[in-house]
This record gives structure tokens, C-alpha cells and sequence, in this order.
């Protein structure tokens, strides 16, 4: 029994200064946020009271809510491929697969946001291939759009996606897939009904990921959407620095740390249990 306590007692030791940057980090500031929220620019709840009446911020939520679940399905859907070929392809396919996942962490957010601009936009490498070939004789709005706002968080997305996926993928156990074959089951019964069900985590925690970032985007969204499709955290940044609106800056952030925070809390309340059936 002293044995244990010990031990608990060393690994709370070991954590106390983990937690203690986070509260000074995390905690405290936005402690401040929820304060703001409460007494700017007078004390009370006006503002979670324009929260539900403002139609500006309602339209801002129902967008970033709309593009969050588009990119989150497209990221996941096409992070599922890569993390395929990743995982149970050929070694040239894994090389090549392993590549162009850990490329895009070289690079900037901002650089590539900026190169969706030079492909997608007007005078684009996009458009002017079309224009030149003749498949279109307008240029295609391709940005400062919700499409571009997509393309761009997907592109981004995506490599946070496959780690989640690959790491479902490597536990699986083949020889249930080898009894599966055994049985009779074509190649795509035996992907559809066994391999993608038990991967089944993975695609939960893949999904959880980008639908979490997607929510809190920012620079990629204020580029390529071109303030025609702005996204909350852009609002929260337009409220509290480009206007005297701190307050209701700070109870949008609030609204949205509390509804990510609701999600993950459901996910693990209802989704972890059918997992371990």
C-alpha cells in the first residue's frame, strides 16, 4: 500500500509542473476572456444576448459549422486513401505515400495558403491552363470563395488526418482479414465489411482532429476566402481588434471553446464504449 501511494505520489510530482504551465498558459488567459465576456462594455449577459440574436454572428456560426463537417469529410475520406497505400502498399507506394505526408509539414501554413492564391485565383496556373486549352473562355471563381476556404483547410488537413488512421491500420490484426479471404469474400467485401470497421477508431479520431482545427482556422480561411467567407475565429479576430466590440469578441470565444469542449466530451462518453464491444 505504501509502495502505491509512492508511487502516485512521484507521478503527481512528475505532472505537477506539466499542469502548472498549462494553467498559467491555458487557464488564466482565458479566465480573462470569460471575464471580458461578462463586464464589456457593461457587466451583465448582453452579450451571449446578441449571441442569439445577431443574425451577422448566427450566419458566421452556421458557415464555420458547414465548412468544418465539408472539410472534415473530404480530409478524412481522402487521408483514408493515403494512409492505405501508406500502411499495406508496395515499398515504392510507401515511400512515395510517406513523402507526401511529411512534405507539407515543411512548409508554412501561410505559404501554402498564398500558393492556393497563385493556382486558384483569376489569372491562376488553373484558369490559365483551362483559357489556353480551351475548356473554359472565362476564368473560373475558384477564390475569395467558400470553395477556395476548402481547399485550402483540406490541403492542410489532410496529414493531420492520416496519423490516427495509420495508427488503427497498423494494429489490425491480418489474420482476420486472411479468414475473411478464406471464406470467400472478394477483395472489396473484405475492405468494406471487415478492414474499414475495424479501423472504426481511427476514423472517429481522424474526424475529431480536422473537425476540431477546422473550427479554429484562421489564416487560411482570411486568405483564401478574401473576407467574403469568414469563419468564426476570423470574426472573434475582427470583433476584438478591428473594432471596440472586445466583449462580444470574448463571448464568441467562450461559446466556442464550450461546444468543442461539449463535442470531445461526447465523443468520449458515447463513442469509446461501442468501440470496446
Amino acid at each position: 500500500m505504501k509502495a502505491y501511494l509512492s508511487d502516485r505520489m512521484g507521478a503527481a510530482l512528475l505532472m505537477a509542473p506539466l499542469l502548472l504551465f498549462l494553467v498559467l498558459a491555458y487557464a488564466w488567459p482565458f479566465l480573462g476572456v470569460v471575464n471580458w465576456s461578462f463586464t464589456l462594455p457593461e457587466p451583465g449577459l448582453g452579450q451571449y444576448g446578441a449571441l442569439a440574436t445577431d443574425p451577422l454572428v448566427q450566419s458566421v456560426f452556421i458557415r464555420t459549422l458547414r465548412i468544418a463537417a465539408i472539410v472534415t469529410l473530404v480530409s478524412v475520406t481522402a487521408a483514408y486513401a493515403i494512409t492505405v497505400v501508406w500502411v499495406r502498399g508496395t515499398p515504392v507506394q510507401r515511400v512515395v505515400a510517406e513523402f507526401c505526408i511529411l512534405v507539407p509539414f515543411w512548409i508554412s501554413v501561410l505559404t501554402r495558403a498564398f500558393g492556393w492564391v497563385a493556382l486558384l485565383s483569376n489569372r491562376g496556373l488553373i484558369n490559365t491552363w483551362l483559357q489556353a486549352t480551351g475548356f473554359i473562355s472565362e476564368p473560373l471563381t475558384l477564390v475569395r470563395n467558400e470553395f477556395g476556404v476548402i481547399v485550402g483547410m483540406t490541403h492542410f488537413l489532410i496529414p493531420f488526418a492520416v496519423f490516427p488512421l495509420a495508427s488503427s491500420m497498423r494494429s489490425l490484426d491480418d489474420r482476420v482479414l486472411l479468414a475473411a479471404r478464406g471464406l470467400g469474400s472478394s477483395r472489396m467485401r473484405t475492405f468494406w465489411s471487415v478492414f474499414v470497421p475495424m479501423t472504426r477508431s481511427g476514423i472517429i479520431g481522424s474526424a475529431l482532429i480536422a473537425f476540431v482545427f477546422s473550427l479554429g482556422f484562421f489564416v487560411t480561411p482570411a486568405i483564401l476566402g478574401g473576407g467574403r467567407s469568414v469563419m468564426i475565429a476570423e470574426l472573434i479576430y475582427l470583433r476584438i481588434f478591428q473594432s471596440p466590440d472586445w466583449g462580444l469578441g470574448a463571448a464568441i470565444s467562450v461559446v466556442l471553446v464550450l461546444f468543442v469542449g461539449a463535442l470531445m466530451a461526447l465523443l468520449f462518453r458515447y463513442v469509446r464504449p461501442k468501440q470496446m464491444i
